[in-house]
């Protein structure tokens, strides 16, 4: 495959696209989860991901919402705000030929969030570091039909930073520190 504009590069680590490379841009705060981050989040998804309904809420190079679809997820959206990056995905999707289960979408998080009605089995939360955004997307959450009784939410956040405050009903199942990321899967209770 040609190297495309920036020449930044990340492989799918499992399923159907194993191998396949995906190319992103340059974007403020864009940094993709790390490849042995990824294989310990899929390991604990690995019986939850196929036929699950998947919501990547800051895509950013695509590597979790592509790699759930690699791995059988029947629907996946894609939610980006950089117009660049979201061109990039829309791109990647189509290479992949995912379109029938991929959606990519160009907005604002929090604003995707308010007008989705959509419910999901798994939702990744990986927000770009230092920009404060994980605590007001996790209240947004709260409440939203995206989330019900037995969705798993992915949250990845720098280990340095405070946990953020879950609600009531969701409790932190699984929790690891690679490096300077901290990672967890939330389960939500009824």
């Amino acid at each position: 495959m040609s190297r495309q504009a920036g020449g930044n590069r990340i492989r799918i680590i499992g399923g159907e696209n194993r191998g396949r490379i995906l190319h992103f841009p340059d974007a403020p705060g864009l940094r993709p989860t790390a490849d042995r981050v990824r294989e310990t989040l899929f390991n604990w998804l690995q019986i939850d991901i196929p036929g699950a309904r998947c919501l990547d809420l800051f895509a950013g190079s695509g590597v979790l919402g592509f790699e759930a679809a690699s791995r059988g997820a029947a629907r996946v959206v894609l939610v980006e705000q950089a117009r660049r990056v979201f061109s990039m995905l829309e791109n990647n999707m189509a290479d992949m030929k995912l379109g029938d289960r991929v959606e990519v979408v160009n907005s604002d998080a929090l604003q995707w969030l308010a007008q989705n009605r959509e419910g999901f089995d798994i939702i990744f939360l990986d927000p770009p570091f230092g920009q404060g955004m994980l605590q007001p997307v996790i209240d947004a959450l709260s409440g939203s039909p995206a989330v019900a009784s037995g969705t798993r939410i992915y949250i990845e956040q720098e280990s340095h930073e405070e946990h953020p405050h879950l609600p009531a009903n969701w409790q932190m199942l699984r929790e690891k520190v690679a490096g300077q990321v901290r990672y967890g899967l939330a389960g939500i209770g009824t």
